[in-house]
C-alpha cells in the first residue's frame, strides 16, 4: 500500500476493552459516583450505560477482534521468545492513522517509529513518522487527540499528541516612563520639546497603522509646513489627516486630560519606527481605567474588522491590536425560586350520574364502604370512573402496604405508596435501594412501622439520614453484614445537631418495638441501644449469637431504662444463654412474654421453676421454655 493512498482517517479506529489486571479493573464499583448512580443495580435508571469513575482502566488493550491491516492474522507474540521476535508479530495500533499492523510487515527497523510507554501495543508507524504526519493531517480536528487510556500529557507517552503551530512573534519592550505624543523627527534622536508641543508645532500623533498577520509598523506621514515659529500649524485637506484628529480629539475626551498632559522625560525610550509599545498587562478590548468609548464614535470606526482599542497609558494614543473579539458578557444572576406543582382541586363530595344527578350516598358513606374492601377489591373500584379513582387513594383505605419479595420496585409502585401515605409498610426481602429507600421515607412522614427484614446494609443504611418521627415499630431481621459500627452509626443523633442543644435525641427515641433477630449484636451494641432508645417494650433479639448472661444482666440492671418498660423480650436461639441467668428475669416487673426457645443450655426444670415463682405473678407454659403471662 502506498504512501499516497493513506488518506486521514484510512484506518478506522478501534475501541479498546479492558486489560483485567490493573488496580481500577479489579475493584469494585464506588455507588457513590454519578454513573454507578445511574446504575439499576444501584437505582437508578442505566441510561448512562458507562462504569464507574473509580473502575475506568488505565492501559485499554486491543479488543480479540482485532487483526493486521496487512496480511489478516492476530497478533503472535506469544509464539516466540525473543524480545525482537515479540515486538515483530505483535499488533501496534499507531495514534495517527489509526492503522493497526504488525511491525514485521512494514518490513522497517523498530528505531523508525516512536512507541507509547503507557498504553499497550500504542505507537507511531515509521511510515507517519517518515513523512512527518500529526493528529492534525489525521483528520481528528485543529486540537489535539487523546489517547484511549484517559490521562492527559503533554509528551507523546502520555496519550498526546500537540500539533503545531506558528511561533508568537516576542512582545515589544516596556517602557518605564509615558509615551510619547508623536514620533520623533529624524534628525533628532530624542523627543521633542515640551515647549514646541505647547506651542502647537507638534504635529499630531499618526495612528499606528496594522498591515498583515504578524507583522505592525507605523506608517510615516509628510510632516505638514509650518508658517511661522509663532504662527500655527497649516492644516492638512487630506481626509486621512482629518480622521486622525478627530481619534485623536475623541481619546482627549474620553481621559479627560489635555494633550499637553505628557511628560517630556522619555530620553530612554527607544528611537524605532513604531515610537510606541502596547501594554501586556491589559486585556484585549479593555482599558485600564475600566472605560470604553462610546458607541458610534470615530474611534470604533477605525477599530473594525476584528480589532480591539488598547490604551497602553494616559495620555497616550489608542492602539490597535489585531486578537479575536471579547467575549460576550456573561447574562444577569437570576434569583432562584422554588417550583412547586399547584395544589391539587378538592375531590368532590358526591358522585355524579351519567344522567346529570348526584348520587344520594355521599362521599363519607362511600368511604365507608371502602374500608370493608382488600387491595385487590380497591384496585378494581379505581378503574370504575374517575371520582372511584381519587376517592380510593384516601389514606384511611391504606393502614397497611405489603410490597414483600419483590425483586424490583418500579418509580410507579414508589409513587403509588406516596399517595397513599401508609401507616405501616412490608419492604422485606426486596430488593429496594439506598436511593429508593430514601425517596420513601422523606415522603412519608406519618410512617408507624416499617419492615425492611432481609434487605441489604447498603439500602437499610438510609435509615441514617432520614427523618422518622413517628416510627414505633422497626424491623431489621437478618440484615447482612451489620455488626457494632453499622448499628452505632444508626442509633446516634445526627451529625447536624443544632449547636446549643443541651439534650441530643436520637433517631430511635420513640420507638415501642424493634426487631434485631439474626444480627451480629455484641454487649456494646446493647449499651447504645439502652441509651437511644429507652422506650422500647418489645425487643427481638432471637438468634444473636454474641448475646448471653452478660448482655441478660445489661437489659435487667437497675440503671436499664428497658427494666421498666419491656413487656415482649424473645431470645430464642441465644445458646450462650444458661440458668444463672433466669433469676434476673424477676427484676422486669411488666414483663408478659418471655421466649426462650431453641437455647441449648437452659434447662427445662429452671424455666418451670421460673414460670412458678415469675415476677409479680406466675406464668403459663403453652410450649416447653415459652412463658407467657395474662395481662
Amino acid at each position: 500500500m502506498s504512501s499516497s493512498s493513506r488518506g486521514p482517517g484510512a484506518g478506522a479506529r478501534r475501541r479498546r476493552t479492558r486489560c483485567r489486571r490493573c488496580r481500577a479493573c479489579v475493584r469494585t464499583e464506588c455507588g457513590d459516583c454519578h454513573f454507578c448512580r445511574d446504575m439499576k443495580k444501584f437505582g437508578g435508571p442505566g441510561r448512562m450505560k458507562q462504569s464507574c469513575l473509580l473502575r475506568q482502566c488505565t492501559a485499554p488493550v486491543l479488543p480479540h477482534t482485532a487483526v493486521c491491516l496487512l496480511c489478516g492474522e492476530a497478533g503472535k507474540e506469544d509464539t516466540v521468545e525473543g524480545e525482537e521476535e515479540k515486538f515483530g508479530l505483535s499488533l501496534m495500533e499507531c495514534t495517527i492513522c489509526n492503522e493497526i499492523v504488525h511491525p514485521g510487515c512494514l518490513k522497517m527497523g523498530k528505531a523508525e517509529g516512536v512507541i507509547n510507554a503507557e498504553i499497550p501495543n500504542c505507537w507511531e508507524c515509521p511510515r507517519c513518522t517518515q513523512e512527518g504526519r500529526t493528529s492534525k493531517d489525521s483528520g481528528e480536528g485543529p486540537g489535539r487527540r487523546r489517547a484511549d487510556n484517559g490521562e492527559e500529557g503533554a509528551s507523546l507517552g502520555s496519550g498526546w499528541k500537540l500539533t503545531e503551530e506558528l511561533p508568537l512573534p516576542p512582545p515589544p519592550p516596556r517602557r518605564k516612563g509615558p509615551l510619547p505624543a508623536g514620533p520623533p523627527p529624524e534628525d533628532m534622536p530624542g523627543p521633542p520639546k515640551r515647549k514646541e508641543r505647547e506651542a502647537g508645532n507638534e504635529p499630531p500623533t499618526p495612528r499606528k497603522k496594522v498591515k498583515g498577520g504578524r507583522e505592525r509598523h507605523l506608517k510615516k506621514k509628510p510632516k505638514p509646513p509650518l508658517a511661522s515659529a509663532e504662527g500655527p500649524a497649516v492644516p492638512s485637506p487630506s481626509p486621512q489627516r482629518e480622521k486622525l484628529e478627530r481619534f485623536k480629539r475623541m481619546c482627549q475626551l474620553l481621559e479627560r486630560v489635555p494633550d499637553t498632559s505628557s511628560s517630556s522625560s522619555d530620553s530612554d525610550s527607544d528611537s524605532d519606527s513604531s515610537g510606541t509599545s502596547l501594554s501586556e498587562d491589559e486585556a484585549p478590548g479593555e482599558a485600564r481605567n475600566g472605560r470604553r468609548p462610546a458607541r458610534g464614535s470615530s474611534g470604533e470606526k477605525e477599530n473594525r474588522g476584528g480589532r480591539r482599542a488598547v490604551r497602553p497609558g494616559s495620555g497616550g494614543p489608542l492602539l490597535s491590536w489585531p486578537l479575536g473579539p471579547a467575549p460576550p458578557p456573561r447574562p444577569p444572576q437570576l434569583e432562584r425560586h422554588v417550583v412547586r406543582p399547584p395544589p391539587r382541586s378538592p375531590e368532590p363530595d358526591t358522585l355524579p350520574l351519567a344522567a346529570g344527578s348526584d348520587h344520594p350516598l355521599p362521599r363519607a358513606a362511600w368511604l365507608r364502604v371502602f374500608q370493608h374492601l382488600g387491595p385487590r377489591e380497591l384496585c378494581v373500584c379505581m378503574r370504575v370512573c374517575r371520582t372511584w379513582s381519587r376517592w380510593c387513594y384516601d389514606k384511611r383505605l391504606w393502614p397497611r402496604m405489603d410490597l414483600s419479595r419483590r425483586k424490583s420496585l418500579t418509580p410507579p409502585m414508589l409513587s403509588g405508596v406516596v399517595r397513599r401515605q401508609p401507616r405501616a409498610l412490608d419492604l422485606s426481602w426486596t430488593g429496594v435501594s439506598k436511593k429508593q429507600l430514601m425517596w420513601l421515607l422523606n415522603r412519608l412522614q406519618g410512617l408507624q412501622e416499617l419492615v425492611l427484614s432481609g434487605c441489604s446494609w447498603l439500602s437499610v443504611s438510609a435509615l441514617g439520614s432520614a427523618p422518622l418521627p413517628a416510627l414505633r415499630l422497626l424491623d431489621l431481621r437478618w440484615i447482612e453484614d451489620v455488626k457494632d459500627s453499622q448499628l452505632r452509626e444508626l442509633l446516634l443523633p445526627p451529625p447536624d445537631t443544632k449547636p446549643g442543644q443541651t439534650e441530643s435525641r436520637g433517631r430511635l427515641q420513640g420507638v415501642a418495638e424493634l426487631r434485631l433477630a439474626g444480627l451480629e449484636l455484641t454487649d456494646a451494641s446493647l449499651r447504645l441501644l439502652l441509651r437511644h432508645a429507652p422506650q422500647l417494650s418489645a425487643l427481638d433479639l432471637s438468634h444473636c449469637a454474641h448475646v448471653g448472661d452478660p448482655s441478660v444482666h445489661l437489659l435487667t440492671a437497675p440503671t436499664s431504662p428497658l427494666r421498666e418498660t419491656l413487656v415482649h423480650l424473645n431470645l430464642a436461639g441465644c445458646h450462650r444463654l444458661t440458668d444463672h441467668c433466669l433469676p434476673l428475669f424477676r427484676r422486669c416487673p411488666r414483663l408478659r412474654r418471655l421466649d426462650l426457645r431453641s437455647c441449648r443450655q437452659l434447662s427445662p426444670e429452671a424455666c418451670a421453676r421460673l414460670a412458678a415463682a415469675g415476677p409479680p405473678g406466675p406464668f403459663r407454659c403453652p410450649e416447653e421454655k415459652l412463658l407467657l403471662k395474662d395481662s
